[in-house]
């Protein structure tokens, strides 16, 4: 009879045959080491991984996990076969995307459905590469490679979807400051790589002591290595430096169950406007300072001002009553824009940043011609709206204004670009109302977590102003200076720092994560070489 050596799978499929019950543990737990968790066993445990990753994020916010569910992916996927990896992959994403997800289902149960397990099954196929990776020497660097590489894919294909990097929960973790050093793929890098030695460690039970005082050791400066973020002098602050006081307005819209009835485009203006003039008489009585700049959120106007003369007035006279410029989020037509638009007193309208990074599904949809012979859901949105090509930076005194919107803030490139282009403060417009009507909050927390990393990232103040909320003042080391409740009108103003310098991150761009692809493409050239290798031999010696 041929004997099989310990830690080989004999070329069976590695669902895996485990030693019986021993010492009460659980069969399916007692070969963890040589042979792999039962699949049932491995299925519980990516589960497992996905929850506690969802709960990383906000509103939940338990930034530790972010480390627990890689750690659990990866003893999950120990020692299985291409199919059960794909499978472990595929139903950790599922526990992950959809709570993730959650504040979808106030647009359609089937919007949230279709995103949900669309995201499971690329990162279902991604995982079979992260599988290959756990054969080679040195695989925790691999593996936490891997996360940068799958993060970067699903930012940019099938449709650019950005939710979800491993960086996004980590605004009020110690690890944020290395968002500064190398950007948000370097902190992805750092949280996965503490979680994969996480998991070296627990695979590396009963392998003598040694190896466990190495592992544990290691394990332990990882983790070190990633929350000396905090640590780290990344933050510009400085003596005599520019401030200005700037206000963000949440005018708050109809709480309706219905698009219609959120979408009652004059309402909402109003409100704005009525919040708008509120303040200028707080001003004008010296309770509130007189704000040097006034940020109203994204979709402030549904309306095109140059259409609608009565709209026109009303932001008109807002903006005089408050003698300050003001960014209003309006909708333009002919051809269909989202705009950040700059309204100064007794001028109007003078300049614009058009939204270039549109919202799949919501602004434009991907593949129309082909979902339109499947689905009459794509006359939701008739016509795509038009993109934005260029950083826009709004010049006010000493106020150099960088805007991105909304969606926009998930995307490193784009929050950078207005940086380098000269911008010393940054606005993020955003309309977060369809996503809360049932009272979720995670759409919005969720962006503005991204928010405070892309402020560390840049050393860069945000106002981030939501129709609905929450709206936040961010300081340039990503703390929040000032929030919003949700669902109610108000107006935050605070004096944040004018900060000129670039950031190492920002100096470094994009090559961070393109290393960090590269080294996760080269490690899965390696370990296919190396599976087609030993698979040769294999049949070379089945044939003596």
């Amino acid at each position: 009879m041929q004997q099989i050596p310990e830690g080989s799978t004999g070329g069976v499929a590695t669902a895996g045959r485990v030693p019986p019950v021993t010492g009460g543990v659980p069969a399916g737990l007692a070969g963890l080491r040589r042979d792999g968790l039962r699949l049932p066993w491995a299925l519980l445990v990516a589960v497992a991984g996905g929850l506690a990753l969802a709960a990383a994020f906000p509103p939940a916010g338990f930034w530790p996990l972010a480390a627990a569910g890689p750690a659990l992916l990866v003893i999950a996927l120990h020692r299985r076969g291409r199919r059960a990896s794909f499978l472990v992959g595929l139903v950790f994403g599922i526990a992950f995307f959809v709570p993730l997800l959650s504040w979808l289902v106030n647009v359609a149960w089937y919007a949230w459905a279709a995103l949900a397990v669309a995201e499971a099954l690329i990162f279902g196929l991604l995982a079979v590469g992260q599988r290959l990776l756990l054969g080679l020497p040195g695989w925790p660097l691999a593996v936490a490679a891997w996360w940068v590489a799958a993060e970067a894919l699903r930012s940019r294909w099938p449709y650019a979807f950005p939710w979800g990097r491993l960086a996004m929960s980590q605004a009020g973790a110690p690890t944020a400051g290395w968002a500064a050093i190398g950007g948000p793929p370097l902190l992805s890098f750092l949280v996965a790589l503490t979680g994969a030695m996480l998991a070296w460690l627990i695979l590396g039970r009963g392998a003598g002591r040694r190896r466990l005082v190495l592992a544990a050791a290691a394990t332990a400066a990882t983790a070190g290595v990633a929350l000396a973020g905090t640590l780290l002098p990344v933050d510009g602050a400085g003596t005599g430096q520019r401030t200005a006081t700037v206000a963000a307005v949440q005018g708050d819209v109809p709480h309706a169950r219905s698009l219609p009835g959120l979408l009652r485009a004059s309402t909402v203006t109003e409100n704005h406007a009525a919040a708008t003039r509120a303040l200028a008489a707080q001003v004008a009585s010296g309770t509130r300072p007189a704000p040097d700049l006034v940020i109203w959120p994204e979709n402030s106007t549904d309306l095109d001002p140059g259409e609608y003369p009565a709209i026109y007035a009303t932001i008109a006279r807002a903006v005089a009553a408050i003698d300050r410029p003001v960014l209003v989020g309006a909708l333009l037509e002919n051809p269909l824009r989202n705009t950040g638009q700059l309204w100064l007193p007794g001028r109007g309208p003078v300049q614009i940043y058009v939204k270039r990074q549109l919202v799949p599904f919501g602004e434009y949809i991907p593949f129309r011609s082909l979902l339109a012979h499947v689905t009459p859901l794509v006359n939701l949105q008739p016509v795509n709206f038009t993109a934005g090509h260029r950083a826009v930076v709004f010049h006010q005194g000493a106020i150099r204004l960088g805007d991105v919107i909304c969606y926009e803030v998930g995307f490193d490139g784009l929050v950078r670009s207005e940086v380098t282009a000269g911008a010393n403060l940054l606005a993020v417009q955003s309309n977060d109302a369809t996503f809360e009507v049932d009272g979720q909050s995670g759409e919005s927390t969720q962006q503005v977590a991204m928010a405070r990393i892309q402020a560390i990232t840049s050393d860069r103040a945000i106002v981030y102003a939501s129709t609905t909320g929450e709206s936040a003042i961010i300081a340039p080391d990503g703390a929040v200076l000032a929030r919003t409740g949700m669902w109610q009108r108000a107006v935050l103003d605070r004096p944040v720092p004018l900060r000129t310098g670039l950031t190492l991150a920002d100096r470094l761009a994009g090559w961070p994560e393109a290393v960090l692809t590269a080294l996760a493409v080269l490690a899965l050239g390696w370990a296919i070489a190396l599976a087609v290798v030993r698979a040769r031999r294999g049949g070379a010696s089945g044939t003596t």
